[in-house]
């Protein structure tokens, strides 16, 4: 599919006969733009839990380098997803403003520019950790720019089901590059963020179903409707509570870990319950608070995590170890 063929005002500045090209007017924050920092920075922030708490130890100045590498690697599946994706980006307010759609940056800048970074993060990451971390950060961003944004994301209302592992595999990348292996661990991280991701994404979904159908994009609340994506927001929710507590429940993580995922499980069913229940304008409101405790849930809990393992607080099981230090 290219862009031309779906939107002729992004195609207007490429129509130059092979002769002439518009300059780019981009600047650094349109680049910086790209990368889709707010998601880097969740990409980042995962990926070092999986780094620290992995057995085993890592020098600190390898450490920062893995974490640099899946960064950048993160930022050049954002640069792929927003090239493929101008087309759509220019018929929704959330994206109007994107650098492609508003003309400031040319596709086949971005395209470029995504493919280098890529091509960067792997190649080093191979190079200076190992082939195993490598590999998945290949496999992560080919899933999160071909099998997700160019596939799943405009086929099927589970596109963000499939295509959340694309966002749940920088734990075990970073697990990886510590350990140059996978354990049940990272799978445990993988799995809470894929469980994760539906509830978090559709709740905001509810609120931009016109959009979305504008687009072309079906997502859940646009094929099912309302009623039965909060219906799965709350399935997702009542799963995503145990799987949420599961390193705690297997002996991975200590009790304040526990404590945490057994509370943060608790109200994210409680606001999926409320969701459900809902009407009118409520259901907008509701889902918008839940779409905002997610956030804070997700990291609530890797910093629990987190913070267990600087201290030392071991579980009883088959503890984590402690990477860095």
């Amino acid at each position: 599919m290219s862009l031309t063929s779906e939107s002729a005002d992004l195609a207007q500045p490429m129509r130059t006969g092979g002769v002439y090209a518009e300059p780019s007017m981009a600047g650094v924050g349109d680049y910086i733009a790209l990368l889709k920092p707010r998601v880097m920075s969740l990409v980042v922030f995962t990926a070092l839990v999986g780094l620290v708490v992995a057995p085993g130890h890592l020098h600190p100045v390898l450490g920062f380098f893995a974490l640099f590498c899946i960064a950048v690697g993160a930022g050049a599946a954002g640069a792929l997803n927003m090239w493929y994706d101008a087309d759509i980006d220019a018929k929704m307010a959330r994206t109007l403003d994107r650098p492609i759609p508003a003309g400031r940056v040319q596709p086949g800048e971005a395209l470029a520019f995504g493919i280098v970074l890529a091509g960067f993060a792997i190649v080093f990451l191979g190079l200076m950790i190992n082939l195993l971390a490598a590999g998945l950060l290949a496999f992560t961003i080919f899933f999160y720019a071909v099998i997700y944004t160019m596939w799943l994301k405009r086929s099927t209302p589970l596109n963000i089901v499939i295509g959340g592992a694309a966002g749940a595999f920088p734990p075990v990348i970073g697990w990886a590059a510590a350990t140059g292996s996978i354990g049940i661990e990272p799978i445990l991280l993988f799995l809470i963020i894929f469980f994760w991701t539906p509830p978090h994404f559709w709740a905001l979904g509810l609120g931009r179903a016109d959009e979305y159908a504008r687009a072309g994009i079906p997502m859940l609340p646009v094929v099912a409707g309302s009623n039965e994506t909060r219906r799965q927001i709350l399935i997702y929710s009542l799963v995503l509570a145990p799987v949420g507590a599961s390193p705690w429940l297997l002996g991975y993580a200590g009790w304040p870990f526990g404590v945490v995922s057994i509370l943060g499980g608790a109200a994210m069913v409680a606001l999926g319950l409320r969701l459900c229940a809902s009407e009118g304008p409520a259901v907008e409101r509701t889902a918008k608070q839940l779409f905002t405790f997610s956030i804070l849930y997700l990291f609530v809990l890797f910093a629990a995590l987190l913070v267990e393992r600087v201290l030392g607080m071991q579980g009883v099981g088959a503890p984590f170890g402690r990477v860095l230090g």
